[in-house]
Parts: C-alpha cells; structure tokens; sequence
C-alpha cells in the first residue's frame, strides 16, 4: 500500500533556495501565524520509516492503487494481509520531539495550522487535535458501500478472530508505509472481514495512490495558508503534488516559505531557506528559545 497521490510533472526550474540554518526557522516563526506542512521525516524519529530518505529505500513491491483494491478480492486480501501484519509498527508508535514541538510552538501562537501528509495519527497523539490529515488516518476504516466509518482497532481485532496469528507473525520485513512483505501462502489463505453493517468492502480512511484528496480538504488547506504568514515544511521531499501544491501557492502568493528536511526537495526552487537538520532537536530547541 501507499497513501499518496499520485506524482506530478517536475518543478518549473529556477535558482535554487539559499542553505540555511536554525535562525531562518526562528526568524520565519517569530512572525507567528505560520503555516506547518509536515511529512514522513517528521515521523521516522517515532520508528515509521519514510517513504524516500535513509529509512524508506527497501521498498520490494510496487505500491497498490485505488484502481486495483477496488477492482478485485485477490488484490484486497493482499493489501489487507500485509497491512493487518504491519499495522503493528503504526499502533506502536509514540510522538517524537519533533511532534510535541510542533504543538508546542501552535500553543505559544507561532503556528497557527498544521497540515499534515501523515496518515499515522501523530500529531493529534501529540495534541494537535485540528491539524489536517491531507491523505487521511490508517486509524480509521471506510465501507465503499454504506459510507460507514469504525475503528481501526475493532477491524484490528476482527481480523485476528479470522487469521489466528498472523498479525502477530515474527521476522517480517516492515516496509515505509507500514504493510510487509508476507510469503504468498499467508496471503493465500488470509480471511478479510466485510463492513458489520452492509456486508460492503472496507478500506483504510486514506488516500490510495489513483485517488484524489477530496476538494473541501484542499480548499480548506488553501484557506489555512492564505491566512499564515508563512510556510514551514518539515521532513517532505515533496514529490507528490498534494503536499507540493501548497508550497507553490504560498509562493506564488508573496509568503516567505522554509523547508526543513534531510536532503533535497522538489520545492527547494520555491522556498526562502533549505534546512537539512534533525527535526526532533531542531524543532525542540527552536520551541524553547521562542517560549512565551
């Protein structure tokens, strides 16, 4: 599985933005009523590898589409085995630094929204009640027939009442978005649970790869950045125009943009400042200098 969007055609070249450091994340945020844009370098410090940095370069297989899990039983029982397997890492996982941080500076007025490309539910854990999953939350499931929204947990648990163990198999390889490469005869035999109220097909509240992000979230993130200050990205490389979109929009709308992320980005022309630095570190220490 991969919770994205599908890519984009590349940036419009143009000088690339100026190597910076902490003070033009300090200075960007000292205007307050900035825009936060977070991304799966934001999360990798929780243990959830990242889809294109150190942690997210073993991918083996090729990432399902929409198109595919709803077109066919097999394609849904695969996706269901791997992700029931690998949900494990996601269920676990704590905010880190660079999450409360980010709460933190919304509380002192430094950041006035946080749109996040995450699906694995970090900053709400961390206190960002609001924040704005642009692709949804693995911690919610949808039936494609009724509309019906539960838990992931109580699918969780059904599915462990059809599979035995197996979401509890050992030595499994943990791919970035959270599903696992599982030996073909598990995924053979892996019972999949049908919407208790319809009988429908279930799916996990985000978006695959060949769908869109529903419009009124998008229209809502553009609001939330036309009325920030500025921009601040942290931990996305921003191949996926979903989350690319608005660093172009902010841009092209005057505001002063900051992206913070260990390697290069496909919004560096686009921005004021590149920063490769640590989130959880950097984002702490910057949180307790601008206190109050």
């Amino acid at each position: 599985m991969r919770v994205r969007p599908m890519l984009d055609s590349p940036v419009d070249g143009g000088p690339a933005a100026r190597p910076g450091g902490p003070e033009d994340i300090a200075g960007l945020l000292a205007a307050r009523g900035v825009a936060v844009l977070s991304g799966a370098g934001l999360s990798t410090e929780s243990g959830i590898p990242d889809y294109r940095g150190a942690t997210g370069r073993h991918r083996r297989h090729r990432p399902m589409t929409f198109q595919e899990f709803t077109a066919g039983e097999e394609a849904r029982r695969r996706y269901w085995a791997r992700s029931h397997v690998g949900w494990r890492t996601i269920t676990g996982a704590r905010p880190n630094a660079g999450h409360h941080a980010v709460e933190a500076l919304r509380r002192a007025g430094h950041v006035s929204a946080v749109i996040t490309q995450n699906v694995d539910g970090l900053h709400r854990a961390a206190g960002t009640a609001d924040a704005v999953e642009l692709h949804g939350g693995l911690d919610r499931v949808l039936c494609l027939g009724c509309g019906r929204t539960s838990t992931r947990e109580r699918l969780d648990a059904r599915l462990h009442d059809l599979n035995g163990t197996l979401g509890r198999a050992e030595g499994v390889r943990v791919n970035p978005d959270g599903d696992v490469e599982l030996p073909d005869e598990l995924v053979a035999g892996f019972r999949v649970a049908p919407c208790e109220e319809c009988g429908g097909v279930l799916k996990p509240d985000v978006v695959f790869f060949g769908e869109n992000v529903p419009k009124p979230r998008v229209e809502h993130c553009y609001r939330l950045v036309d009325a920030a200050s500025g921009l601040l990205v942290l931990g996305s490389s921003l191949t996926v125009m979903s989350g690319l979109r608005f660093v172009r929009y902010a841009a092209k709308a005057g505001k002063p943009v900051v992206i913070v992320n260990q390697g290069p980005t496909r919004g560096d022309a686009l921005a004021t400042a590149t920063v490769d630095l640590p989130l959880g570190p950097t984002l702490t220490a910057l949180a307790a200098r601008l206190k109050g």
